[in-house]
């Protein structure tokens, strides 16, 4: 169909994990799952090419999918491992199509390796983009669904055999509710892949970049480690970021509710945030940061939360009381900060009317 950006290899799987997580937020599950999982296929010979984005043919027809849940089953139920591509095949049947590549619907997280297992074990390529930049908690909250494209029909699959085709809903939010319903009786997580999308759609609302962009991040902080340089700096600038807080978490609030892990956790300040008070308001993903009782940072902008001497990413399922953390924020992408974007990803549809979405400032 087009040339080939690069081929994935052992090497860039340990880069991509890194890196996914980092843009994660603290959602979009658990990458060293999903790494080992990608490296198996790489060890029975199975290849994942990744293509450009800007080299989609106008009628190339491309599968977003990706898994659905709570992150924190992730790592208390682990995959069969085919689930992805059993919902792919359901929708190439229901529609009677054939798919040309994959996309990731979040580079956030496991789910910027879904795409690459799915691809190794259908024999295509991944396309060089996504439809967040991070990870969010919900289907609707995707380019593709915010720029006109219909997710119906969509298909899940679990570990167990089931397959669940959802073949039409009023909108996408609707498809969302259905959806989660559906994966909380599969236990909390499942494969998905919606409605085929055209190449000149896809050229038009990806984030562009995102494989390469999540694996060279995650290169930098390895050279970081092995140079002995501050990584939690190396992110900064490798993102354009800003920290936000140094602090040790000194309280934690995780539970399951209707298929997603929701809480907040508390921070106490150190080194030079020493006296000051943190809050991260979480969704799967971290989604509001307070600084002394002040919004400082808020989706869809990126709250990372890092080891502070490793700068490798904490996700929301490995959060521990004690633990010691840099907090760091990242813009996110001009797509995701539209008015139409922002009804849809911004602080109100999360449940924070009060809260006015401003860009982050960085240093």
């Amino acid at each position: 169909m087009t040339e080939v950006l690069l081929e994935i290899t052992d090497a860039d799987l340990d880069a991509i994990e890194i890196g996914a997580a980092i843009l994660g937020t603290g959602g979009g599950g658990n990458p060293y799952i999903g790494k080992l999982r990608c490296r198996e296929e790489l060890k029975k010979g199975h290849r994942i090419p990744v293509i450009p984005l800007d080299q989609l043919a106008d009628d190339a027809l491309i599968v977003s999918l990706g898994g659905i849940g709570a992150p924190v089953v992730g790592v208390e139920k682990i995959e069969e491992g085919r689930e992805c591509l059993r919902a792919l095949r359901a929708i190439e049947k229901e529609l009677g199509v054939t798919v040309d590549a994959l996309i990731s619907a979040e580079i956030g997280g496991a789910n910027s390796m879904e795409p690459m297992l799915t691809a190794a074990q259908a024999g295509l390529p991944v396309v060089d983009g996504d439809g967040m930049g991070r990870a969010f908690p919900e289907m609707q909250m995707c380019t593709w669904s915010i720029y006109g494209h219909r997710e119906v029909p969509s298909a899940l699959a679990d570990e167990k055999g089931n397959i669940v085709v959802i073949r039409d809903t009023p909108d996408d939010l609707w498809l969302e509710r259905i959806a989660r319903h559906v994966v909380v009786a599969m236990g909390a997580a499942a494969g998905l892949a919606i409605q085929p999308m055209r190449g000149d759609f896809v050229r038009s609302a990806a984030i562009p970049g995102t494989i390469t962009r999540v694996r060279n991040l995650g290169r930098a902080v390895l050279d970081a480690h092995a140079n002995n340089a501050d990584p939690v700096q190396t992110v900064i600038e490798q993102e354009c970021g800003r920290l936000l807080m140094t602090a040790k978490i000194v309280d934690l609030e995780r539970h399951l509710k209707g298929g997603f892990a929701v809480g907040h956790l508390a921070l106490e300040g150190f080194g030079r945030f020493s006296g000051n008070v943190g809050r991260i308001d979480l969704q799967n993903e971290f989604l509001v940061f307070h600084l002394n009782g002040q919004v400082q940072v808020c989706t869809p902008d990126l709250i990372v939360v890092l080891d502070s001497d490793s700068g490798l990413a904490i996700t929301t399922e490995m959060l521990r009381y004690g633990q010691r953390v840099a907090v760091v924020g990242l813009p996110s992408h001009a797509l995701m900060r539209t008015p139409e974007a922002l009804e849809v990803v911004g602080p109100a549809a999360f449940g924070y009317p009060e809260i006015p979405f401003t860009p982050i400032e960085v240093d």
